[in-house]
């Protein structure tokens, strides 16, 4: 007897098997695992699985791969492709971005905020704006120390100094201290806000407005507290102002006072 075809060719294993055909979940696709006569429409997948549930409202869960049938023909049953991530058109500060660019070395001019959680606001929002035209931020401190601060910088013309001051508000302590100030190259702006906690929209952190604090209570402790956080150390105050940050996305999360003012603030340094 001969045969038709030779038996010993490429793939004569699989010639009479069927392929299965690459199919993506999808809810609501009815599909049947074989191996145990299961067969139900799909409700949900995760870490790897997928979840079928009949017409009894009984669920099994299933691994992706070959094995299921799909309107009696064998599919290799996948997960969705994951979306390419978008293209960020804009920073967090609202500014256009650019094509990508090489490191720049740092400008002789400075930006310098009162306290580390400043520049961690200022760093989130406004970083790879100051990282493109090359200004650093460095935090102040004290407000106590503006004066010193700016006779051993020692500004001129191309090293230019911008200050950005909490509660810079009409009789103010920190009014009176910026007063001090006298070089025109050095512009020290401000925001009214007590601590740069309130430059963040309050709706932000599930508050209608920011509490009124009393004066025998610390401000960022009294706040933690209504926040109904912990407030008995620094450590978790500073718990507190991390997550504070973490509900800032972009410029929009921020009163308009205090973009308006590092705004200022970068013009001023790279002009």
């Amino acid at each position: 007897m001969r045969y038709s075809d030779d038996v010993l060719a490429p793939g004569w294993r699989n010639a009479n098997k069927l392929s299965s055909a690459p199919v993506e979940v999808a809810r609501g696709l009815v599909i049947e695992d074989p191996a145990s006569g299961f067969c139900g429409a799909v409700v949900r997948w995760e870490n790897g699985l997928v979840v079928l549930e009949n017409r009894a409202g009984a669920k099994r869960s299933f691994t992706f791969g070959p094995g299921f049938l799909l309107d009696g023909k064998p599919i290799d049953l996948r997960p969705p492709k994951l979306a390419p991530p978008k293209k960020l058109t804009h920073t967090a500060s609202g500014s256009r971005v650019g094509e990508r660019e090489a490191a720049k070395v740092a400008l002789p001019s400075r930006i310098y905020v009162e306290g580390r959680h400043d520049a961690e606001l200022v760093e989130k929002i406004w970083g790879d704006d100051l990282r493109h035209v090359g200004v650093v931020v460095e935090p102040l401190g004290g407000i106590d120390d503006l004066p010193r601060i700016v006779d051993e910088f020692a500004p001129e013309p191309g090293r230019r100094l911008g200050v950005l001051v909490d509660h810079l508000v009409t009789g103010s302590k920190e009014t009176r201290i910026v007063n001090q100030v006298s070089n025109e190259y050095v512009l020290v702006t401000g925001h009214p806000f007590v601590d740069i906690w309130q430059a963040v929209r309050p709706q932000r952190l599930g508050l209608p407005a920011w509490p009124k604090i009393s004066r025998e209570v610390e401000w960022k402790v009294g706040v933690s507290r209504a926040l109904r956080r912990p407030a008995a150390d620094q450590i978790d105050i500073a718990a507190t102002w991390s997550w504070i940050l973490s509900r800032v996305r972009d410029w929009r999360d921020l009163d308009p006072a205090l973009p308006r003012e590092v705004e200022r603030l970068i013009d001023f340094v790279t002009g």
